[in-house]
């Protein structure tokens, strides 16, 4: 036993959070804790931490056990560079390090005297087998391991702690931990910081570490990977299954339906008892019978078995955005730099209605400046950005919490999203966002940082924007949250641009991939899993060419060829391109199927230009007359009042008209461009 939790109780007011929750966790253990946002996961990381106390029970460390808290924020403004204060956490083995040197001057006396102490040379030993086992000999390696495995560049190694945002001091707060290396890790979301590269780093950490680990988390695909044991709070309890987060979903259902199974019984001998106590009861012959089974009765409803609460679903369709054309936004010839830092040069990209793009690569390669770029928040610095007929653009991330009216209740930060929506619809909405009850009450301002995240998702989708682009949406959210926004997202007829360090929810959602890394951009047409098989698969070919190069060093015709191969390299999908560019049979079979496919559509696009024109005319003088209605002057003249009149009914009558047959040659473009492609 490393940590045992004992019959812990824990109210705050009437509200009760625990009631006889208990569990033990092992040397080795990996345990996961889940429950609901609100089922008192973080309050049970401070009880055990000392941080808080409970109304009831007991926290039992093992002896000696050196434990690890990860919070969910933290805050360091201190002007010590990061490895320093990386390195100053692991006190620990510096004291351990310490304490070896003065055992060794205090033998080589004893030495000089005569004679060692057989206590002192077994102090010894035990010191420096600890020193050796937490990495004392390499403290500033694992130091740098850990910092690049955490997605920091060497650079910034030597920069002051002050100078990192939140997101990054939390990095610096993890690699303090983990170079300490407790016998007992307990992390508080510990993704929630993190890009997807470097939750895939954390989760192979977590699961060769040597230690016990407590984990909170929201992150399926991350529990799946690392977890031995999920501990579930559920009914003011903790229930234990052995098992990854998987594992526990469906040992939960079978249990699930055995203890309904067992519940209806229960319910059915009531009844049937019942009825002969209702029947009976007062009559002499069968008193003691009715009494008897009254007593049964109340025995079966003590030991009636408790339900726990299910996980909240909420099936939500968001409305639909409006519909766009089939381009939706370009990128042409951009560059980006920051003063003589450049992050892109020269990039083509277009996006088109209906992709789900994610974008995947290591922290600091520019996925947040793409997104960016693409919202039109940063103009390049070279190049254009041309939106797509009709498209708005809706953009979330992090710093949008901070946008929230403090003293605005829940439901009032809707209501001044959603004009023209009843109170029924708000809270309908509020509700497919866990917003239930009392909850749509709440100001703002008292909100967890999981709500405010719900609420700023929620007043960003009530009426959505034909492009959607988020950055980090899942961070404090709970896995019923996210289950909601999974589902909606992946329903969503738009455009979306999304980064996230969520597996689970980007292999659910992407049908397009763009990996960025070392400046450069790769479009990959397929889903997340497609995407790592690509990348795989080229990291494997470059793999056996650098060996068979390297095991033919001396070949003649290996070394003419070299300057070719040197002008040629090969794509993520697995072509080869000289010097960027396609084989000419690449480029004459692509150009022949654009020929055909341009000759088979010249009359809709040009139809559909025509239509484009007139409808911008058409608009244009319906707004004039609109406002020169508007005027008492024009109702004074009878004669032009009657024909502005005629004009502003048949231009109402045309308009629909034109969008209707626009929208239909939009989606004729569409699916031929499509097929296309295909």
């Amino acid at each position: 036993m490393i940590l045992s939790v004992d019959k812990i109780e824990k109210s705050f007011g009437a509200r009760s959070l625990f009631s006889g929750a208990s569990f033990q966790v092992n040397p080795g253990n990996r345990f996961a804790l889940v429950g609901p946002n609100g089922a008192g996961k973080t309050t049970l990381l401070k009880i055990i931490m000392g941080l808080d106390t409970p109304d009831a029970g007991t926290i039992t460390f093992a002896k000696e056990v050196n434990v690890g808290y990860l919070e969910q924020e933290t805050k360091l403004a201190s002007d010590v560079p990061v490895i320093d204060e990386v390195m100053n956490a692991a006190h620990e083995i510096r004291e351990l390090g310490e304490r070896a040197e003065e055992l060794q001057l205090a033998i080589a006396e004893a030495g000089e005297k005569g004679g060692v102490p057989e206590q002192l040379l077994n102090e010894y030993g035990r010191v420096q087998d600890r020193f050796e086992g937490l990495g004392g000999y390499e403290l500033e390696s694992n130091a740098r391991q850990i910092l690049a495995g955490l997605g920091f560049p060497v650079e910034d190694f030597n920069k002051p702690c002050r100078e990192f945002s939140g997101g990054w001091q939390m990095r610096i707060a993890l690699a303090k931990l983990f170079l300490r290396h407790p016998d007992l890790l307990l992390l508080d979301e510990p993704t929630n910081h993190l890009d997807l590269e470097s939750v895939q780093w954390l989760r192979s950490f977590i699961a060769a570490y040597e230690g016990a680990v407590l984990i909170v988390s929201h992150d399926r695909a991350f529990m799946d990977a690392c977890v031995d044991h999920v501990a579930a709070l559920e009914n003011r309890r903790i229930t234990v299954y052995t098992g990854n987060y998987s594992s526990y979903l469906k040992q939960r259902e079978d249990n699930l339906e055995q203890m309904r199974a067992k519940r209806a019984a229960q319910e059915r001998e009531i009844a049937h008892m019942q009825v002969f106590v209702d029947k009976f009861r007062y009559k002499p012959t069968k008193a003691a019978q009715a009494q008897e089974r009254m007593r049964r009765i109340e025995q079966i409803k003590s030991e009636l078995v408790i339900l726990p609460e299910g996980h909240k679903h909420v099936d939500f369709k968001f409305p639909d955005p409006p519909r766009s054309g089939d381009m939706v936004v370009k990128l042409e010839d951009v560059s980006k730099s920051y003063g003589d830092h450049t992050i892109y040069s020269n990039i083509d990209l277009t996006l088109y209605r209906g992709d789900h793009v994610a974008l995947v690569g290591p922290n600091g390669a520019g996925k947040s400046t793409l997104l960016k770029m693409l919202t039109g928040i940063e103009a390049p610095t070279s190049g254009t950005r041309d939106l797509g007929v009709n498209v708005g653009v809706a953009y979330y991330a992090q710093h949008q919490l901070e946008g929230l009216n403090e003293s605005n209740t829940v439901l009032q930060e809707i209501d001044s999203v959603a004009p023209g929506w009843t109170v029924p619809q708000e809270r309908s909405l509020l509700g497919a966002f866990l917003f239930s009850g009392d909850d749509v009450e709440k100001r703002a301002g008292v909100l967890s940082g999981g709500e405010r995240a719900r609420l700023a998702l929620a007043k960003m989708l009530v009426a959505p924007e034909a492009l959607l682009c988020l950055d980090e949406p899942t961070n404090h959210l709970d896995i019923d949250s996210v289950d909601m926004l999974e589902n909606a997202l992946k329903r969503f007829p738009g455009t979306i641009v999304l980064i996230s360090h969520d597996e689970h929810l980007v292999r659910s959602v992407a049908n397009r991939v763009i990996d960025i890394r070392d400046g450069k951009m790769t479009v990959i047409d397929g889903d997340y899993d497609y995407y790592l098989f690509k990348r795989d698969d080229l990291a494997a070919r470059e793999a056996r060419a650098a060996e068979e190069e390297k095991a033919a060093p001396d070949n003649p015709r290996a070394a003419a060829d070299a300057p070719r191969a040197a002008r040629t390299h090969k794509t993520m999908d697995g072509t080869v391109a000289r010097e960027g560019k396609k084989t000419r049979e690449q480029r004459r079979a692509e150009a022949e199927a654009r020929a055909a496919l341009n000759k088979r559509l010249k009359k809709t696009r040009d139809r559909l230009n025509k239509v484009d024109r007139d409808l911008e005319k058409k608009r244009a003088r319906y707004q004039e007359l609109m406002e020169l209605m508007a005027s008492e002057e024009l109702y004074a003249d009878q004669e032009r009042f009657n024909a502005a009149l005629a004009e502003y009914n048949e231009l109402k009558k045309a308009i629909p008209a034109l969008e209707d047959e626009w929208l239909e040659l939009s989606t004729t473009i569409e699916e031929e461009t499509a097929r296309g492609r295909a």
